[in-house]
């Protein structure tokens, strides 16, 4: 069913994906079609788009960001959350998979640690250096003493 608006409407608003209920499908059917339905059927219909809708989970994390580039566009998204899928994993890692996943965990986690690390280090300093705070006597900075060490 395609509705068309006349110039000067306003289009019906459409509720964003995960917002969609049993009864948002059912009020789209055609109103002849719907009188025709039992009250029974009509519930049997509406549990079942309530079982077939899938419902979110709480995330622990939810990193959703987009990378532009020149020509195109990226999208990245990390999720982390409880697993409460229903059915087991078809395909179970074993042997030399189960110890890529683990070394490609450990990396993963070890990057992100530094990254995050690093990040944090270089706001606290820069954020030092806005208040002129000198944890080093004399004229001497972070860089004249890396400098220092590996001379």
């Amino acid at each position: 069913m395609k509705t068309s608006t006349l110039p000067g409407q306003s289009q019906p608003k459409i509720p964003n994906y995960a917002d969609r209920t049993p009864q948002y499908y059912i009020d789209k059917m055609e109103p002849e079609l719907r009188a025709s339905f039992n009250p029974q059927q009509l519930q049997a219909i509406f549990n079942l788009l309530d079982e077939a809708i899938p419902k979110p989970s709480p995330k622990i994390v939810d990193l959703r960001f987009l990378v532009d580039l020149i020509v195109t566009r990226f999208y990245v998204v990390l999720l982390v959350g409880k697993d409460r899928r229903r059915k087991p994993r078809r395909y179970i890692p074993k042997g030399v998979a189960k110890v890529g996943n683990v070394i490609a965990a450990i990396i993963l986690l070890l990057g992100a640690n530094l990254l995050l690390s690093a990040s944090l280090f270089l706001f606290a300093y820069l954020l030092k250096s806005l208040v002129g705070i000198d944890f080093f006597s004399g004229d001497r900075h972070l860089p004249d003493i890396i400098k220092s060490i590996f001379q």
